[in-house]
């Protein structure tokens, strides 16, 4: 087979040949050019990139995520992944378009995390062929655990053999050296101890010592992955989650977090899939504060998408202290997208709802305010370790419906849980669903219990018989919280004006309300939505900003005209409406 020459590869432009050059040159040094051969020899073996498609939009209105694990649905019969995929098809086509499947592969810990081998699926989860199943109704979004693997795995087997190239994979310190600089989300020991071949080395082990970091100044390892990554879309994936991203590139004397070689791998990957998968999507998960998160859109040239961490606690805050200041303060503050770039917006997800994105927007006595506020739910809290030797509460771990909760009122509880919900959707960005906000699913104490995990009570698996009764039973709360949000979503998809790209103004009402508009791209359609933040009725005057003469409006959410009358617009407790705004008159 002949090797293909840069001749053959036609999508290939100069500038891309020019970008992919200057990465490995800064990452790899002289290698660089030894790895552009390899990576179109790559390319030539998968018979990707090698023609010119017509590109189309990313994303638009009709894209909404359902977050979930292979397993969330399982019966004694058929695999987790057909399970699951018989569930999607019955109840939510038309409501998600997308599925993140969170790993799926053959895992030692961390409910997957761990991951053992990147190329197969879990046994009791199915096989791919049950994965394409499932990429034939919807498009599918796939971790890419990149800090780290298992313990377990053959990768770390063979360093410990000292076989290559995998006795470069994994990243080894002297424990005599000062490490106190470097921060990571555990309280567990940084360095494990391992018995080697070449006798006894230190591993360096962000998470926990199942964990193991992954050297990424090996360019075999880099290639590893650019094989796994080609392979997942040969698999059928659309978008790529970049699972612990920030903690990728490990420099002493440094934090170990962000560093600049760490946005330059993201930026490679980028610059690749613009290659061979133009319309594919790369998401960050970095779970920081704001200012930090968002550092991974770079300049338009790194993540396409990535995840709004301070939604989920803002919301629990402001809904839960019945004041929207802090969330409106924040959100008029939101830069303007680069072109290519947008938010996922969610309030929940296999994780507990992080807390460092809160830092610099409320100080510390009402963040341990609100930890005690989920401790009273039923909560618990996961701490970290910080460099002056402190911990620090890490993230909430409780369900987001027992987050929102009413102590005295279960169905005050329920208005606040959609509340939040609504207001995620609004937002500009795509939305994703956690699996179990979609049926209202309380906190797993039961499994809590079993695995000693704080993460597990947010993790319940169902049976599918169970599942679909409560569901379809009008009586529970499943099955109010299930209709009315699949209802939500799908009026969703149908307006322009939620498009990513469209425009979203805040507007600041006051600390009783959050209001914002979006307006589409092409102009129109315009939305104005609305969120009473209290447990109390409430009236809003006419806005100033709203210029339309009308005393009516057409409510999205409710699919009811509603009136502004002398008195203002009228709220239950944590009401809201989507009104549709026609200016024309």
């Amino acid at each position: 087979m002949n090797k293909p020459s840069f001749s053959t590869i036609k999508p290939v432009s100069r500038d891309q040949l020019k970008r992919l050059r200057r990465r490995l040159l800064k990452l790899y040094g002289n290698d660089a050019e030894k790895m552009l051969e390899r990576f179109y020899m790559m390319i030539g073996r998968y018979g990707i990139g090698l023609e010119t498609l017509p590109i189309r939009k990313r994303w638009n209105e009709k894209d909404a995520v359902l977050i979930t694990y292979a397993d969330m649905v399982q019966d004694n019969e058929n695999n987790a992944l057909s399970v699951l995929n018989q569930f999607c098809n019955r109840h939510l086509k038309g409501a998600v378009n997308t599925l993140h499947l969170l790993p799926f592969y053959p895992w030692s810990s961390d409910d997957g995390f761990s991951v053992i081998d990147y190329r197969q699926v879990a046994t009791e989860n199915g096989t791919w062929q049950d994965v394409q199943h499932i990429g034939k109704d919807f498009h599918l979004m796939f971790d890419f655990v990149l800090n780290h693997c298992s313990a377990k795995s053959r990768w770390f087997k063979d360093y410990v053999s000292g076989i290559e190239p995998e006795k470069n994979y994994f990243v080894e310190a002297n424990p005599k050296e000062d490490l106190s600089l470097v921060t990571r989300p555990r309280a567990s020991p940084l360095l494990t101890k391992t018995q080697t071949r070449a006798g006894t080395k230190y591993v360096w082990t962000t998470f926990s010592a199942d964990q193991v970091d992954l050297n990424w100044k090996s360019p075999d390892l880099l290639f590893e992955f650019l094989d796994i990554l080609f392979y997942y879309l040969s698999m059928g994936a659309k978008i790529f989650r970049l699972d612990a991203v920030a903690f990728m590139w490990k420099k002493i004397g440094t934090n170990c977090l962000h560093l600049p070689e760490t946005h330059e791998i993201v930026k490679l990957f980028r610059d690749v899939l613009e290659i061979v998968s133009p319309e594919s999507i790369l998401i960050t998960e970095t779970n920081v504060p704001h200012e930090e998160n968002i550092s991974y859109f770079g300049r338009g040239d790194e993540a396409h998408m990535v995840y709004q961490f301070t939604l989920p606690p803002l919301l629990l805050h402001g809904l839960l202290n019945e004041k929207s200041n802090h969330l409106t303060e924040w959100a008029l503050q939101l830069p303007k997208l680069r072109k290519g770039c947008t938010y996922l917006n969610f309030t929940a997800s296999h994780d507990g709802v992080g807390v460092r994105p809160l830092q610099g927007i409320l100080d510390n006595k009402e963040i341990k305010k609100l930890v005690r506020m989920m401790e009273a739910r039923g909560g618990k809290v996961n701490w970290k370790s910080n460099s002056d030797g402190t911990k620090s509460p890490y993230e909430l771990n409780i369900t987001y419906y027992d987050a929102m909760s009413d102590l005295k009122d279960d169905t005050l509880g329920m208005r606040r849980f959609f509340c939040s919900q609504a207001l995620a959707l609004s937002m500009q960005g795509i939305p994703a669903v956690y699996f179990h906000s979609l049926i209202g699913t309380l906190n797993n104490y039961e499994g809590v219990k079993k695995t000693n995990e704080n993460r597990t009570i947010n993790r319940r698996k169902w049976n599918i018989t169970e599942l679909n009764a409560l569901i379809e039973n009008p009586e529970t709360h499943h099955s109010i919280v299930f209709q009315l949000y699949q209802k939500l979503l799908r009026k969703r998809t149908d307006q322009p004006a939620f498009d990513p790209d469209a425009l979203q103004i805040i507007h600041d009402l006051g600390k009783n309300f959050f209001a914002l508009t979006r307006e589409s791209v092409d102009k129109s359609q315009k939305i104005l939505c609305l969120y009473n933040f209290t447990s109390k009725t409430k009236s809003l005057k006419k806005p100033i900003f709203l210029k339309s003469a009308k005393k009516r409006f057409f409510d999205i959410a409710s699919g009811k005209t509603i009136p502004f009358t002398a008195r203002g617009l009228s709220f239950k407790p944590y009401h809201f409406y989507w009104l549709l705004i026609d200016e024309s008159e």
